[in-house]
């Protein structure tokens, strides 16, 4: 069975009480749940890390690069200058989708950065919590065509 990690960065452990035009109503605890449901419908196994600190969300990575096909992540603003995590993802020789739950070509000009797009397979964003669950069934396929 197949393995992905879920890694969220700064911030996104306020789901639910941050703006809820950019981000949704839904708890970080309620989006999760929600991939559950999507994982046990595909077949796959998923495993979920939040921080607010860089570094934790490296050595997660570290932890978990043996032991997962692929990373489904949500750096929040460490998506644009995030270079220690940037390199982890790297090194990992892992696949990796990068989400956004709002759209950040549609905000702030400093949100149109991200370090992370460049090594990542794709990008899922403005589909508020849906953008993970999309990203989890898009990964999950290259990965089980690219094991074949």
């Amino acid at each position: 069975m197949a393995s992905f990690l879920i890694l969220n960065g700064p911030n996104i452990n306020m789901l639910g009480r941050r703006d809820p035009t950019q981000y949704g109503s839904k708890s970080l605890e309620e989006v999760n749940q929600e991939i559950s449901r999507v994982a046990e419908k595909i077949g796959v196994e998923v495993f979920f890390y939040q921080s607010n600190v860089e570094g934790e969300l490296v050595d997660c990575i570290q932890e978990h690069r043996d032991k997962v096909q692929g990373i489904i992540l949500n750096a929040g603003a460490l998506t644009h200058y995030g270079l220690s995590l940037k390199d982890s993802l790297i090194d990992s020789r892992l696949p990796v989708v990068e989400v956004h739950l709002s759209n950040p070509s549609a905000r702030e000009p400093w949100r149109r950065v991200s370090v992370i797009s460049d090594i990542a397979k794709g990008q899922v964003a403005g589909f508020g919590w849906r953008s993970y669950t999309s990203a989890l069934e898009v990964l999950a396929a290259i990965v089980a065509e690219e094991s074949n």
